[in-house]
């Protein structure tokens, strides 16, 4: 015998941690950065037909003050790369990211100076999306893995640990320009 037995019915037993966890991935906003093609599949994604507002998150946000998830959909140059950093340490605690496409997410078919080879060399990423384009169906997925990595997320000290080790990792690797193998 639990102690579920014993309560009366209509009472809900949970963690302050999986309530904000529950709160926080029902509230997401994103953060309008799109820089190629594949913005157009996020911006579609937002349409009728995939109704992105069932998830809270209709309205993107043009001011990164009121945005707590960056979609970087696209490839990232050289030039933007500090504007993208710039932008994703305006945005407001707790912050996620999501690397759209493979261009974002590794280069893509752009292996040249120009354009930055994974935009986890500039911020720290949560969940990346591959395709070229990606399909709206498919931003819609990773947002839903997103929710799960958020509602499973410690509060306090220790998701600041968490972020903070994260990040080291990611900027700590070794970048995929010095990477051999197949195509090198």
């Amino acid at each position: 015998m639990g102690i579920e037995e014993k309560l009366p019915g209509g009472v809900l037993l949970t963690t302050v941690e999986k309530l904000a966890g529950y709160m926080r991935k029902g509230s997401l906003w994103p953060a309008t950065f799109g820089l190629a093609c594949c913005a157009i599949e996020m911006m579609a994604t937002t349409s009728g037909r995939y109704d992105l507002a069932r998830f809270g998150m209709e309205a993107f946000r043009a001011s990164p003050r009121q945005a707590d998830l960056m979609i970087v959909a696209g490839r990232v140059s050289q030039k933007m790369a500090p504007v993208l950093r710039q932008i994703y340490d305006q945005m407001a605690e707790p912050k996620w990211v999501l690397a759209m496409g493979v261009c974002a997410s590794s280069g893509g078919m752009f292996n040249n100076y120009a354009i930055v080879q994974g935009v986890d060399h500039v911020v720290p990423v949560d969940i990346y999306l591959p395709g070229c384009p990606p399909r709206p169906e498919m931003l819609l997925n990773a947002i839903l893995a997103l929710h799960e990595q958020i509602a499973q997320m410690p509060l306090g000290v220790h998701r600041d640990e968490a972020v903070r080790a994260a990040e080291q990792a990611a900027l700590a690797s070794k970048p995929t320009i010095e990477f051999t193998g197949l195509l090198r």
